[in-house]
């Protein structure tokens, strides 16, 4: 277990996602400043029963959504609905691909 009481795989000190980024560090292509910084994503191990993954991964791409993604959509759901979600978290974001950027 990591000093923040998060957990990281064994022998290793986790790997970074895309976009995380040290805190106030600056994103690539911006200035330092110019954007609110944005939290590191938190890593978790989680082991599930091969056919509960099917189930859950069969939902996800119903819904155009990563089986990651629809865990974490899932947890916000539950936690809303228990009153239990942080106020500071922040929407759940729209399914499906990013718009492109305009031309």
């Amino acid at each position: 277990m990591s000093p923040d009481g998060g957990t990281q795989p064994a022998g290793g000190s986790g790997a970074a996602e895309p976009g995380d980024a040290e805190p106030g560090a600056a994103e690539p292509g911006t200035a330092a400043g110019s954007k609110p910084a944005r939290q590191a994503r938190k890593q978790v191990l989680l082991r599930l029963d091969p056919q509960v993954h099917d189930a859950l991964a069969r939902w996800a791409g119903e819904e155009l959504r990563s089986a990651n993604a629809q865990i974490g959509f899932l947890l916000r759901r539950a936690l809303a609905e228990a009153g239990r979600l942080p106020g500071g978290a922040g929407p759940i974001p729209p399914r499906g691909r990013p718009p492109k950027p305009p031309a």
